[in-house]
């Protein structure tokens, strides 16, 4: 399987905000999720996949009002029966500025939660795949 990227864009509206008046974490942490889930589960059975672990998230600018965020997901590493996916968000206006990014690894279970295989093999192509598979990797090792 080759990298694919997940594209979704959402709208910074007021109930999305903090005290700050900027885009509350914890909505774009939702929405970080969600889209990386949309990611694993464009290959996978979503029924069939369940979060492990977020492996950090870096707010490098804050976010206003009306902007729109595009979120661009990949899955860049996987293991036996996990994935793990880079999701970035922008503005859509300035998409060269990334405004947050992070990893999350994801496990494919089967009918009773228990983790099972998941048959996928990635294929990195680019150097940028390969640095993000390999940050990926290191973020797994850490794991466990």
């Amino acid at each position: 399987m080759a990298l694919e990227k997940v594209i979704n864009y959402k709208m910074i509206k007021s109930e999305d905000l903090n005290h700050h008046g900027t885009l509350f974490a914890g909505r774009c942490s939702e929405w970080f999720v969600e889209t990386s889930f949309i990611a694993t589960g464009s290959k996978l059975d979503p029924k069939h996949v369940v979060c492990l672990k977020v492996h950090g998230l870096e707010f490098l600018h804050p976010m206003k009002l009306g902007n729109i965020l595009g979120f661009e997901s990949s899955i860049v590493h996987v293991g036996r029966t996990t994935l793990t996916v880079y999701t970035k968000i922008h503005e859509i206006n300035s998409p060269e500025i990334k405004r947050l990014d992070g990893f999350i690894t994801f496990c494919y279970v089967d009918q009773n939660s228990k983790s099972t295989p998941h048959d996928l093999v990635l294929k990195v192509e680019t150097q940028e795949e390969i640095l993000l598979n390999e940050k990926a990797e290191r973020l797994v090792q850490r794991r466990n």
